[in-house]
C-alpha cells in the first residue's frame, strides 16, 4: 500500500501542527507553574544558587524568620 506525495505531505503538516500546539501548551503550563500571584516562585536549588549559600543555611533562615516561605503539596 503506497501513499502519494501530496497525501504524505498533508499528514506531515497535520503532525507538525499538533507538535506546535503541544509545544505552546507546555510553555503555558511551565510559565504558569513558576508564578504565584504574579510573583516568581523559586525552589531550594534556585535559592542556593542565587544567594550562594547551602541548603542548611536556607533552612536556618526559614527557622529564624529571615526568609519567608510556603509549602506546595507538602514541599517547601
Amino acid at each position: 500500500m503506497y501513499t502519494d506525495r501530496e497525501e504524505f505531505e498533508g499528514w506531515m503538516e497535520r503532525i507538525m501542527e499538533r507538535f506546535d500546539r503541544t509545544e505552546k501548551l507546555l510553555e503555558r503550563v511551565l510559565k504558569k507553574n513558576n508564578t504565584l500571584d504574579g510573583e516568581e516562585v523559586l525552589d531550594n536549588q534556585d535559592l542556593c544558587l542565587l544567594l550562594k549559600v547551602g541548603i542548611r543555611t536556607l533552612q536556618r533562615y526559614r527557622a529564624i524568620g529571615v526568609l519567608p516561605y510556603f509549602t506546595i503539596s507538602g514541599k517547601v
